[in-house]
């Protein structure tokens, strides 16, 4: 593929080695010629590296297979995934997960990626339904403007909410930069 067709959270073979890309961005400086400035992460060794592709570069994303795994809970070993069909489970650690971890609510089914064998990652739905625990009360009068205030997820995930919304209430995240979308009825 493309080096513009980059995305965050995908998996290329890279120097010999499977990469996860944790940030892609776009650039076009004036008169000079595009470029993709990425944050790159080695999934064997767990090295960052800052790697900048010129547009029309040919990068291989990795041939992977995919499970859709029920996540089941976390404890010291990492967080664990089952195959719903053959019950076999996978743990994967808070190191090869990232942020994703914060977008984890038990009982769900998630995409699992699978190299020769082993998993490496996983891929998040577009969005989640997360509970909210803890925000502040909403401020009388306070509708004039488009208010909002952080409020505290199931998870541990803080995101800003419009003044209106309540705890105990449960909203929808976007997964790509953890905003919120909308109150889920």
């Amino acid at each position: 593929m493309k080096a513009n067709n980059l995305r965050r959270g995908q998996i290329v073979v890279f120097e010999g080695d499977l990469w996860r890309v944790f940030e892609a961005v776009h650039k076009t400086p004036g008169n000079l010629r595009a470029h993709v400035q990425t944050k790159l992460k080695n999934l064997r060794t767990g090295a960052m590296k800052d790697q900048r592709f010129r547009s029309e570069d040919d990068v291989e994303k990795a041939h992977l297979d995919q499970k859709q795994m029920q996540y089941l809970y976390a404890d010291a070993e990492g967080y664990h995934f089952m195959d719903t069909t053959t019950f076999e489970q996978v743990a994967l650690t808070d190191e090869v997960l990232g942020d994703a971890v914060k977008f984890l609510v038990a009982e769900t089914m998630i995409s699992v990626d699978f190299h020769d064998g082993n998993a490496v990652g996983i891929e998040l739905p577009q969005t989640v339904d997360l509970k909210i625990v803890e925000t502040p009360p909403e401020v009388k009068g306070g509708t004039a403007g488009a208010q909002r205030k952080p409020a505290t997820l199931e998870t541990g995930l803080v995101v800003n909410v419009p003044a209106f919304v309540g705890e105990g209430e449960v909203i929808r995240v976007r997964t790509e930069d953890a905003q919120y979308m909308e109150r889920v009825k």
